[in-house]
């Protein structure tokens, strides 16, 4: 049997204090913005290390969490994905990712969203999934469709981000859906 958490290219582990700083840079980059993101003032390194040190002594798991993407090959901070939103009752959930710049187009993003939507709907048994991406963010449009998820509506002019309102498109898997892109 393999490790849940580590594909090919990346491995998902939990944040450690030492990220402070792939934290701050993905902050730092708006090209990868998601739906519930917003333009914030600049956080300094000291808050950022002990944003970044408070998540690392979180329990693993729950409802919500954060995990790191750490590339296979040389242990780098490729990014975060998160869960949020879980609904039990529902069996449904939301996941968001975010891809440093550096480490963009190397199908680091669909591996470690396949990797936590195999864990979601394997180990947790839930049932769908679900994301918000900005109209405008292409990549991550084809990003999530490439895994299987299917677009279920558009929310017009729904968020705003620097200086201007934004449609957000709402897009959905459910696990039958994920096994069936996984496996075909």
């Amino acid at each position: 049997m393999g490790d849940t958490w580590t594909g090919e290219k990346v491995r998902l582990r939990g944040v450690e204090p030492e990220d402070w700083r792939g934290f701050r840079d993905l902050a730092r980059d708006l090209d990868g913005v998601r739906a519930a993101d917003l333009v914030q003032p600049p956080r300094s390194d000291e808050g950022f290390r002990a944003w970044t040190a408070e998540r690392a002594g979180r329990p693993p798991g729950g409802e919500a969490f954060r995990l790191v993407v750490e590339v296979v090959a040389d242990g780098s901070f490729a990014g975060a994905v998160t869960v949020g939103e879980t609904d039990r009752r529902a069996g449904r959930f939301r996941i968001g990712v975010e891809i440093g710049r550096g480490h963009r187009r190397r199908g680091y993003a669909a591996e470690a969203v396949s990797l936590l939507l195999a864990y979601q709907f394997g180990e947790e048994r839930l049932h769908k999934c679900e994301v918000e991406v900005y109209a405008f963010n292409e990549a991550s449009l084809a990003l999530f469709r490439g895994v299987g998820f299917v677009e279920e509506g558009r929310l017009r002019d729904h968020e705003f981000l620097a200086g201007a309102h934004h449609d957000v498109v709402l897009l959905g898997i459910t696990a039958p859906e994920y096994r069936s892109a996984a496996t075909g």
